[in-house]
């Protein structure tokens, strides 16, 4: 058991939850007609905590690490393919560099505990490795508890770094062959599901492949059985960029930064943050759903509706890249779409001829109403979540 106190999510204001609703639904737009962009636009302005949020140097924080439960055969690619992807990613070769490039997002690759020495010097790499990779928790721990608060104090310390630069918004994404197996052993204990309910193809297994992880998997959760407490269960099966994650999370949560999260394995170590700090999960945004399975299952888990379905499924942040421009237009709504008031548009349907105020003018009224309606529903149901 840790005891390590962990950073606080600030509660949202209700107050200014009503003051943004209001503000949205005055936009010079029928009520609700933005659908859900409009419910991200009042969950930024909570994270912000204001009327008017400021989305500035959007991050995305690269983490790596390897695995030793690669060495189990659950992986179609060997454990060295992580360092050769660190080597592209800081060539800019990867598709997060492309993505971050179009969209203006500052890219950063933490080495959190790469196997080998990673022989280069870029100002895009951090080395702050845990250790040389974890152990094969199908034999024993992948980390101890004192590696697994060490990895998550490195994820506080990015975004922290970040945040002094004056960053509002970081995106976290991941590589590290076999991490999926990680992610699906974190999902089975942390949801209380059956592990071949959480584990999918990763980089591609055929079905025989699939079998032989999920077998493998079974056996490694049998070996802990009594590991429950997110951070126990954290250093059971988790990689060290996962738990670097998991502290970037808990950071940003507590710096009201907006957070952008990845698929299937990003959404794992979401899993752990939200167990050790209660209230993360209002500060995240859901980039996409994986074709990874279980991704799916991880969403309704959480109560979220992911912004964009794309069958992805290579992790490295490249979901939320891609979701980044939805996220600004949603504030970018909020803060410059003119009210019916400052463009001098009335909303008065007794203003109109004789012609509307009959049949037409009912019809209209009716669409309006039911389109509030579910608006709000669709807010009270999801709560900060878009």
């Amino acid at each position: 058991m840790s005891t390590v106190a962990w950073p606080a999510a600030p509660a949202f204001d209700d107050a200014l939850a009503m003051r943004l609703q209001q503000a949205i639904d005055f936009k010079t737009k029928p009520p609700g007609s933005l659908g859900r962009l409009e419910a991200l636009a009042r969950q930024i302005g909570l994270i912000r905590n204001t009327l008017t949020p400021d989305l500035v140097r959007p991050a995305m924080l690269v983490f790596a690490a390897d695995h030793g439960i690669a060495d189990a055969g659950v992986s179609r690619f060997p454990a060295e393919v992580t360092m050769q992807m660190v080597y592209n990613f800081l060539r800019g070769g990867a598709a997060i560099n492309v993505f971050a490039r179009q969209h203006g997002m500052q890219l950063e690759v933490i080495n959190s505990g790469v196997r080998g020495v990673l022989d280069c010097v870029d100002e895009r790499l951090v080395n702050i490795p845990v250790a040389a990779g974890t152990r094969n928790f199908l034999e024993a721990p992948a980390m101890t508890l004192a590696q697994a608060e060490q990895a998550i104090a490195g994820g506080m310390a990015r975004v922290r770094r970040h945040a002094a630069l004056g960053t509002t918004v970081v995106g976290c994404g991941e590589m590290g062959i076999a991490n999926t197996s990680s992610a699906a052993c974190l999902m089975s204990r942390l949801c209380d599901v059956p592990i071949d309910a959480c584990t999918g193809r990763g980089t591609g297994l055929d079905d025989a492949g699939v079998q032989h992880k999920q077998a493998i998997l079974a056996r490694a959760l049998a070996r802990a059985p009594r590991a429950r407490e997110p951070l126990a269960v954290l250093a059971e099966f988790g990689g060290f960029e996962i738990a670097m994650m998991v502290g970037a999370y808990l950071e940003a949560a507590a710096r009201r930064m907006v957070i952008l999260v990845d698929g299937f394995i990003a959404s794992a170590a979401l899993l752990v943050a939200e167990a050790l700090s209660p209230g993360v999960l209002r500060y995240c945004v859901f980039s996409h759903c994986s074709d990874e399975r279980g991704h799916r299952r991880m969403l309704a888990h959480f109560g979220a509706m992911p912004l964009l379905a794309l069958d992805l499924r290579l992790g490295e942040g490249s979901g939320a890249a891609l979701a980044w421009p939805l996220v600004q237009s949603a504030a970018c709504m909020l803060n410059e779409m003119a009210t019916f008031a400052d463009a001098g548009i009335s909303t008065d349907h007794s203003e109109q001829g004789g012609e509307q105020s009959g049949e037409q003018s009912g019809e209209q009224s009716g669409e309006q109403s039911g389109e509030q309606g579910g608006h709000h529903q669709n807010n009270a149901r999801s709560g900060a979540q878009p």
